[in-house]
């Protein structure tokens, strides 16, 4: 794949796994994060696999400012990308709605849309001077339906799901191409961060059942992504067998 690909939040979960799989693929890596030393490490964990080359832009998605002047910075054998992974995405609690934390709620909301649309923004009209491109924006089976303790994080994903048709309908003229990839439960760091770093109620969520890993799902994007030209992947839920919904879900429980 001699492409160039973006991906946003990649040093953990479906991000980090999509850099491995790009990667493995010869894709030349355009990763982004806000810890530059696991950046870095990353960086050379794939080079020392693949032999790939890889740019890395250290930056909060939420920041605007940041996010266009590292994208308008790129050295211009970088400007021109093939496949953008809006992946950077949170949640924090599992509260109520009429009990949550307002400043959490603020980083949730401003990752998950605000980030995406800034990256989106900077990146896909570039896309559209050249007349090649795919946006592929990692949604969740959250945003098909509200769950307990969920609404803000699943308003953000629905957010995600409408982003992503609007976009597709903003791009029909053109031969660019946008998926959303709409994973369930998906074992990662993501749990850690809903539970507010507390791993033994994160691991519970799994206890029982098969989820998926971040590997899983990126293959799934390197699938959409390797589709043919003509053919556009628009949407993919991809969930463990044992789950059904974002809340039927079968565990088999040790007696």
């Amino acid at each position: 794949m001699n492409k160039t690909v973006f991906i946003t939040g990649s040093t953990s979960g479906i991000g980090e796994a999509c850099a491995y799989r790009f990667a493995s693929a010869g894709a030349r890596l355009i990763l982004n994060g806000r810890d530059v030393e696991k950046l870095e490490n990353l960086k050379r964990v794939i080079f020392d696999c693949y032999g790939s080359e890889i740019m890395l832009l250290p930056f909060d998605v939420r920041d605007t400012a940041a996010v266009k002047s590292a994208i308008c910075g790129l050295p211009l054998p970088w400007r021109d990308i093939d496949i953008l992974i809006n992946n950077a995405g949170l949640v924090i609690g599992v509260d109520r709605e009429y009990e949550g934390d307002l400043a959490e709620w603020d980083i949730v909301i401003d990752t998950n849309i605000k980030g995406l649309l800034n990256i989106t923004r900077m990146v896909v009209p570039r896309m559209v001077e050249r007349q090649t491109g795919h946006i592929i924006n990692i949604g969740s089976v959250a945003g098909d339906a509200a769950y307990a303790g969920g609404s803000v994080y699943c308003a953000t994903k629905a957010a995600v799901k409408a982003l992503s048709d609007g976009l597709r309908i903003d791009l029909v003229d053109t031969p660019l191409r946008v998926t959303n990839i709409k994973p369930g439960l998906v074992e990662t760091h993501f749990s850690i961060t809903r539970f507010r770093g507390d791993k033994a109620s994160a691991d519970a969520v799994y206890r029982g059942l098969k989820p998926l890993s971040g590997a899983d799902v990126a293959e799934t994007v390197f699938f959409a992504a390797s589709a043919p030209e003509h053919i556009q992947i628009a949407e993919v839920l991809i969930m463990p067998t044992s789950q059904a919904t974002a809340t039927v879900v079968h565990k088999k429980i040790n007696t």
